[in-house]
């Protein structure tokens, strides 16, 4: 096949591969960053050890997480040198700071407050734990933050200038880079749909425990706290999402057309669901909104917005091949992105509505346990296709030349990958990477299955410890006969 002799291709596949596997740990960091922030809070406001007991198993799942999602990121950076090489030329002095200030800035701020909620227990004042608890969060955040303005640049330069002989793009203002047009869009967008996966996978847990009827106090908790931040961040989602696709209505015209299939010059309509026939050039569904897309963008029915063809004839678009961009992938991760959504807010008001019902009626609902349970696959999906919508979108350049980017300053994805790279050495990396991560998947989700199956362990206060040795001591007397023994909590129920 011709794809197995294709480096660029090759390239594309192994870096897609690598950032979807990376990107499975991403939200699952970020989103039970804050549910481990909100437990830590209750404990710190009860003094209750099964709120610390909650405490210490979400740091178990958030650290096993983060450690995985590390080690699966490095070998992006390492592609950036060896399979990307020409690109990272040309970016290279737009990239240096946001990826040197992710690592300075947020990896070390939330590696040290991690450590303390770790080992620090003990060590450190209630308060200074509970600091760290919402530090590790922030930290987690602004590490999207810096790897967000990378990315985001790529898709709305700014703040640079292409070099006297073409080679690369030049800074000439930071923040102008950094706050690109798209940035601020893209980020809250981005946070809200790693918060809304970080409260489907706690009410998943909490769901699972009520089916194994274990840890019914932590299992209502969690899920109550689940179902708030899911119907919260879920409500939030429709303005994160309507202010992205604005962004990208300005600011990258073909991705627009891509995604609602737009060969053509028209009023794009809204598709709930369809597909496109590339080769006759149109979208075949038996229901739309004529309009639609266009009241979504601009706040009116009837503004028209050129299709590929036309694009493809302007001077700032003339590298795109109506025929073979991937038009039908597009459309098809743009539209299943949306559907995933429908079920994700479904979900969410069920969970909050039989949460909260009648003391938590959803106790006696095993249909709708088995639903949450497997919950997490809707934002998971939705994540991944809208990522998926966003790379392949901007096709066939790695730098877009936005409608607002300064004048030259555009990479094509052929020209962005190394010469030096064979085919032969991509598939054996791709096959050693398929190894590693089927290896760390496993090991991952053994170490999940020990900690969800251990549950909250809650140990003993000093008080209940000095009250069980003292009547240890009693019945050692003779002729002493114990009134009450005191229990030990050691399964938290």
């Amino acid at each position: 096949m011709d794809v197995f002799s294709d480096p660029v291709m090759l390239a594309r596949i192994q870096f897609a591969l690598t950032a979807a596997y990376h990107f499975f740990f991403v939200p699952l960091t970020i989103g039970l960053g804050l549910i481990l922030a909100i437990n830590e809070t209750r404990y710190y406001r009860s003094r209750n050890e099964k709120d610390a007991a909650a405490t210490k198993f979400w740091v178990k799942i958030f650290t096993a997480t983060f450690v995985i999602g590390v080690a699966t990121g490095i070998t992006m950076e390492f592609s950036f040198g060896t399979n990307w090489a020409d690109y990272s030329r040309f970016v290279g002095d737009i990239f240096g700071a946001p990826l040197a200030a992710e690592a300075l800035l947020a990896f070390f701020l939330e590696s040290v407050f991690l450590g303390i909620l770790l080992f620090g227990r003990k060590t450190v004042s209630p308060k200074f734990y509970l600091v760290s608890a919402w530090l590790v969060w922030f930290g987690s955040c602004l590490s999207a933050l810096w790897i967000l303005i990378a990315n985001s640049w790529m898709q709305t330069p700014a703040g640079a200038e292409l070099s006297a002989d073409g080679s690369k793009a030049v800074i000439t203002d930071f923040l102008g880079a950094a706050f690109n047009p798209s940035l601020m869009a893209r980020y809250g967008h981005v946070v809200v749909a790693l918060l809304i996966m970080g409260a489907f996978v706690a009410m998943a847990v909490g769901a699972w425990y009520l089916l194994k009827g274990k840890h019914s106090d932590f299992a209502m908790k969690t899920m109550r706290v689940g179902a708030v931040v899911g119907i919260v961040t879920s409500c939030v989602m429709i303005f994160t999402a309507h202010a992205s696709a604005v962004v990208v209505s300005e600011e990258q015209p073909t991705k627009l057309a891509m995604m609602e299939g737009m060969y053509d010059d028209e009023v794009p309509p809204l598709y709930l669901f369809g597909w496109v026939d590339e080769e006759n050039q149109k979208v075949i569904t038996p229901f739309a909104i004529p309009g639609g897309t266009s009241f979504l963008a601009t706040g009116t029915w009837d503004t028209e917005f050129q299709g590929l063809n036309s694009l493809s004839e302007t001077e700032q678009y003339g590298a795109l091949d109506p025929e073979t961009a991937p038009v039908g992938f597009v459309f098809q991760t743009y539209h299943l992105m949306v559907m995933m959504y429908g079920l994700i807010m479904i979900t969410a008001i069920l969970a909050i509505v039989f949460s909260f019902r009648k003391g938590g009626s959803i106790k006696n609902m095993k249909w709708l346990q088995r639903l949450v349970v497997i919950s997490p696959v809707f934002p998971l999906i939705a994540i991944q296709t809208g990522w998926f919508t966003a790379e392949m979108g901007r096709q066939p350049w790695v730098v877009y030349p936005s409608a607002t980017g300064p004048e030259g300053v555009a990479l094509a994805t052929n020209d962005a990958a190394s010469a030096s790279v064979s085919s032969p050495e991509l598939l054996i990396t791709m096959v050693l990477f398929f190894l590693v991560y089927v290896f760390l998947i496993f090991a991952w989700a053994r170490v999940m299955g020990r900690f969800i199956k251990e549950g909250p362990v809650v140990k003993a206060t000093d008080a209940e410890a000095a009250s069980d040795d003292e009547a240890k001591r009693r019945e050692a007397v003779p002729g002493f006969a114990p009134v009450d023994d005191v229990a030990v909590v050691k399964g938290g129920e």
